[in-house]
């Protein structure tokens, strides 16, 4: 529908709607909209050059770090790849880097903005880079969540535990709380620390990752875990229900990890003799059950790290890291197939192409500091706290 069409209809676009169409920008939002600036065409053959020249004019001055789920284009100019808490502490590990190029997405700047220097300066290549489960915990909606729990009676029994993929908002939050953060590697300890704290958890944002920690690794039951829904009152719970649960699970999730079924295991399994399924916390319980292995972006480097020749995996993580293993082991004799039939990149993820970087790369080599992340000091001070406690768990 056009603009003219929806003014005849007295129609208006919801804030919603108009930050999805790229019309406007929440500064609170993992979203961004614009990227200032004219961006080199992706056509451009010279793009690698430009990028290998921008790097080296800016030396040491640089420290360009790499997600896992990033494009090879971008990957190759990282000066350390990994999962979004190893580059946040490699970039607090540089302090003589000025400039801190996160190839990632927005609440990973964020989480190296709050551990690295005031002296270093976080850039994001494109402020577009969110992350759709990050964005399923508002600052708003987790306060309200508070409120429901306060209303039940056992917000002084509740511990948060926020996975690292959340804004520094909701990180804040967690610090203020009385909790601790945690990664897919480390979030079976992380449980066991709230625990010995509290009654019960609320696990922020992605339900999945606490659903398989609770129940898999530490022998809950599914009865012990509710799924608090943002969108209804009261979450859809009853303060009866709130009050016999264990852990309250946030109703997020990854947009890439939700998408393998058991049905993609059971294909996989019948087109492939033998084969190991290895997956991510982050997928469906169902998945994780069906599953051989479970683990995180670590973990599953590290298992076909060890895999004997000839093996034969599965994995159910995003597309670029399964297929950059696939072409690694191919030489070891190492089969390596992404789980699911259909092609599944990390759309906000792949923002950050070589355009971007070279961009950003040329630009700071001209003295012009674009797209930096920067969190405010309240939030950063307490988000450093839930931060904190889990650098200080066993």
């Amino acid at each position: 529908m056009t603009t003219a069409q929806t003014q005849e209809l007295d129609v208006q676009p919801t804030p919603l709607a108009l930050l999805l169409l790229g019309r406007e920008a929440d500064p609170r939002s993992e979203r961004g909209v614009e990227c200032p600036g004219d961006l080199p065409s992706p056509s451009d053959p010279d793009l690698v050059e430009r990028a290998r020249a921008a790097k080296e004019k800016l030396g040491s001055k640089v420290f360009v770090l790499g997600h896992h789920y990033q494009r090879d284009e971008v990957i190759q100019f990282a000066d350390v790849t990994g999962d979004s808490f190893k580059l946040a502490k490699d970039a607090a590990a540089r302090p003589e880097a000025e400039y801190i190029v996160f190839c990632g997405v927005h609440f990973m700047a964020e989480s190296a903005d709050i551990l690295t220097s005031d002296d270093q300066k976080v850039v994001l290549p494109d402020l577009a880079a969110g992350c759709s489960m990050a964005d399923m915990a508002t600052a708003e909606q987790v306060a309200e969540c508070w409120d429901v729990l306060t209303d039940a009676g056992i917000a002084e029994q509740v511990v948060p535990v926020s996975y690292m993929n959340s804004s520094a908002d909701i990180k804040a939050f967690t610090g203020k709380h009385g909790g601790t953060i945690c990664t897919s590697s480390n979030a079976e300890r992380a449980l066991e620390w709230a625990f010995e704290q509290g009654e019960k958890v609320l696990f922020l944002p992605d339900q999945h990752l606490g659903r398989n920690t609770a129940v898999r690794d530490m022998g809950m039951s599914l009865e012990d875990c509710v799924l608090y829904n943002p969108h209804k009152p009261n979450g859809g719970l009853t303060a009866e229900q709130l009050r016999d649960a264990k852990m309250i699970l946030w109703r997020g999730h990854c947009s890439v990890h939700g998408r393998f079924s058991v049905d993609s295991v059971n294909d996989v399994r019948a087109r492939i003799p033998g084969v190991n399924v290895l997956v991510h916390p982050e997928c469906k319980h169902e998945v994780v059950e069906a599953a051989d292995y479970v683990g995180s972006t670590e973990y599953i480097i590290k298992a076909l790290e060890a895999a004997p020749a000839g093996s034969k995996w599965a994995i159910g993580t995003e597309l670029n890291l399964v297929r950059r293993l696939a072409n690694r082991f191919a030489s070891e004799d190492k089969e390596v197939v992404f789980l699911d039939k259909t092609v599944c990149f990390c759309s906000t993820m792949n923002r950050i192409d070589l355009p971007h970087l070279v961009w950003t790369l040329e630009s700071l080599a001209e003295g012009n500091l674009v797209n930096r992340i920067e969190v405010d000091r309240e939030t950063e001070q307490f988000a450093k706290l839930a931060l904190e406690r889990m650098l200080a768990l066993p």
